[in-house]
């Protein structure tokens, strides 16, 4: 048993040296990273794009890196709204690993891009554990996904800086209780920022962009991550 314990840690070792030359990469080219993990179905191709939608209009320039089993369907949906993206299949990985983003910054033209997202794969368990040298982690949930993810998946809302708690225009037609999702939220992360959005119809995108131009401003200006891993 302990020989299988240091080969993990072995390899998040090796993962962590990787995600922090790509940390230093990002921070000499001022770009602000944000890694966006939900499970599948939880609307995080539409959210990311519904908030470049609105970035774009203040000239932010924006990247993404899309990580996903197959397909390009989404990176050819930001391509299509004229945003630069790269696309990694990793085929039967649930998560994107430090190496993969080190292939895909080498492929993002950094010096025009503010902010770059990384949509992470579909998922609630893996994607916490891999650190990619992102600046910033942000969870998508949903209302049809029930309200007790928060007690079903503690170690996923612990490792986050905020949750985005999506398609909120379904509230009137599913069994959501608000309240519940937030207590238990807090009991994992005291004071995490959360931001109930419909990326359909728009119902409170606009502090969640703010919150994200925020960020960027702050790392621009000091010229440091925005926040601590």
């Amino acid at each position: 048993m302990s020989k299988t314990v240091r080969v993990v840690e072995n390899i998040l070792s090796a993962n962590d040296r990787i995600a922090a030359r790509n940390r230093g990469l990002l921070d000499k080219s001022k770009v602000v990273a944000v890694n966006i993990m939900a499970s599948p179905g939880a609307g995080k191709t539409s959210t990311i794009l519904a908030t470049f939608e609105r970035l774009k209009q203040d000239g932010i320039r924006l990247g993404i890196i899309e990580g996903d089993l197959a397909s390009s369907i989404d990176a050819d949906k930001a391509i299509a709204q004229g945003i630069p993206a790269v696309q990694i299949n990793t085929g039967c990985c649930c998560h994107l690993e430090s190496h993969e983003m080190q292939e895909a910054l080498d492929q993002m033209p950094l010096d025009e891009i503010d902010l770059l997202v990384v949509e992470n794969v579909g998922n609630l368990v893996c994607p916490t554990w891999w650190n990619l040298g992102e600046h910033l982690r942000v969870l998508i949930a949903s209302v049809p996904e029930g309200d007790d993810k928060p007690y079903k998946y503690p170690v996923m809302y612990k490792g986050v800086d905020a949750v985005i708690i999506n398609k909120t225009d379904l509230l009137p037609y599913i069994d959501f209780n608000m309240d519940y999702f937030k207590e238990g939220v807090e009991i994992l992360n005291p004071g995490l920022v959360t931001f109930p959005i419909s990326a359909k119809t728009g119902e409170g995108m606009d502090a969640w962009v703010e919150w994200l131009k925020t960020a960027i401003a702050e790392t621009h200006e000091a010229g440091t991550p925005a926040s601590a891993d």
